[in-house]
């Protein structure tokens, strides 16, 4: 298993994934870490197209922050950062970005960060997954305990949005589960502790990291990772096969979309509204259309045709008004947590 040069064998490999409500945990860490701390630490946060998460941090804490690069090589004692678009890869003593498919509807996205530590640094991996919506990172934690190294989580009570973290919880063997306020003091204590055995990654850590490295164009009949479903990608249409990840279920398409239950559920509910939005629109516009011919037809003293436009426009406005009733019944309920359920349109936590 490859280490960085000039690393010691300690846990000093430290990836952090959020998501919806991660940037004041993220602070908090930062603003208790050590200047000398041993350890590189990578951030993913579920992003749109700009971010000033570096300079965020940067601001918090004592660590230079700075965007990860492409091929650059990393030191102890900095954050980086994935910047939008693309997924942060580790390999070796450096980084890679790499505009592979997206995860669980991000990119950048937790699970690679996660994979391709635990593939390249084994036991001397700490995974952190704070708070958001849906479940990337727990397969990524999975992965990092797979090789021997240690998970910890944001304690859900102390999460604005804690789904990410329950789903940790739920699938993975949590080494800490803390508050934010004590996720930086006990990094810097575990980052001077001695890292366990490394063990070997499981083929399939291997082949979903090369998938996000874009070094699989599409998967192959041999490296299929699960069973062919009846399920198509909620991105590209194409057939989905059925991961079983322990207890955990997860989708992963030909073309390399992945996506655990609950991403696949979300994208459904959007799918489903988008079309009940369309129909919609559909027979508002039948309705005034036939309401239209039918006032030309009276106009033109054809009372036979100008009824039957009439009647049609009724059955159109009915049919309108019945999608209207379902997409009333679907409104957004907001938990109590913050998180927005999958009835809604979209989720406030979805990266």
């Amino acid at each position: 298993m490859a280490r960085s040069r000039g690393l010691s064998n300690h846990h000093n490999i430290i990836v952090i994934g959020a998501s919806a409500g991660g940037i004041e945990p993220l602070k908090q860490i930062v603003a208790n870490l050590p200047a000398d701390l041993p350890a590189a630490i990578f951030v993913v946060l579920h992003i749109g197209q700009v971010s000033c998460l570096p300079e965020i941090l940067d601001r918090a804490g004592t660590l230079k922050t700075q965007p990860a690069t492409n091929g650059e090589e990393f030191r102890t004692g900095c954050i980086y950062v994935a910047p939008p678009g693309f997924h942060l890869l580790l390999h070796d003593d450096h980084m890679m970005l790499r505009r592979g498919p997206r995860e669980n509807l991000a990119r950048p996205a937790i699970d690679p960060l996660f994979r391709s530590a635990a593939l390249s640094y084994g036991a001397s991996v700490i995974g952190v997954l704070l708070s958001g919506a849906l479940s990337d990172g727990t397969a990524g934690l999975r992965a990092v305990k797979s090789v021997g190294g240690l998970a910890v989580v944001q304690h859900p009570k102390d999460a604005l949005v804690p789904a990410m973290i329950e789903s940790a919880l739920r699938y993975v063997e949590v080494d800490h589960c803390l508050p934010a306020a004590e996720l930086g003091p006990l990094l810097a204590k575990l980052a001077v502790e001695p890292a366990g055995e490394s063990f070997p990654p499981p083929p399939a850590v291997r082949l979903e990291a090369a998938i996000a490295a874009q070094e699989h164009s599409t998967m192959q009949e041999a490296d299929r990772l699960g069973e062919l479903s009846v399920f198509t990608c909620p991105e590209c249409h194409g057939p989905l096969w059925e991961i079983e990840d322990g207890d955990m279920l997860r989708y992963r398409c030909h073309t390399g979309h992945a996506f655990t239950t609950d991403a696949v559920m979300e994208m459904q509910a959007v799918e489903a509204e988008e079309i009940l939005w369309s129909l919609l629109r559909s027979h508002q516009q039948r309705a005034a259309f036939a309401r239209r011919m039918a006032e030309r037809e009276r106009a033109k003293r054809r009372s036979g045709l100008a009824a039957e436009m009439g009647r049609r426009a009724k059955e159109y406005e009915a049919d309108a008004a019945v999608i209207e009733r379902i997409l009333g019944s679907r409104r957004v309920q907001v938990r109590g947590n913050g998180e927005v359920s999958a009835e809604g349109k979209y989720s406030q936590g979805k990266g």
